[in-house]
């Protein structure tokens, strides 16, 4: 009597497949809205904000040497290019969601993606 999948088993296992199958629901209903604009930082100044409806390619430039790449494309930015050695901003993606970053810690360089619609403001105190 070598029982290997009862019923006490089936139930565990739907169980988990109904789990699953609500994460992934809420996850796909529960994105960040989608961006606008990209803000472009290095070093903690504000090196630009640019629209991501415009495609564009930004050249970040630190003493005449183009250090990043950083390229708008069809409502996305990515780095396209950095001289950092393990590349690890280039691997980041495509962003387009709210508050999203690209960083590349090496030329100390931060992409940030905003909403139009955000508030100025997080709350009120009274």
């Amino acid at each position: 009597m070598n029982k290997r999948f009862g019923k006490n088993d089936f139930l565990l296992f739907a169980g988990f497949l109904m789990l699953a199958v609500v994460i992934l629901v809420v996850y796909l209903f529960h994105q960040a809205p989608t961006a606008s604009y990209a803000v472009i930082t290095v070093d903690g100044r504000v090196y630009g904000t640019y629209e991501l409806s415009d495609s564009q390619t930004i050249e970040i430039k630190e003493d005449g040497v183009v250090t990043n790449v950083v390229r708008i494309a069809d409502g996305t930015v990515f780095m396209e290019r950095a001289d950092c050695p393990d590349q690890l901003c280039v691997k980041q993606g495509k962003k387009n969601h709210d508050q999203e970053n690209i960083v590349c810690l090496p030329n100390k360089v931060v992409v940030t993606v905003y909403a139009e619609d955000e508030a100025a403001y997080d709350s009120i105190a009274n």
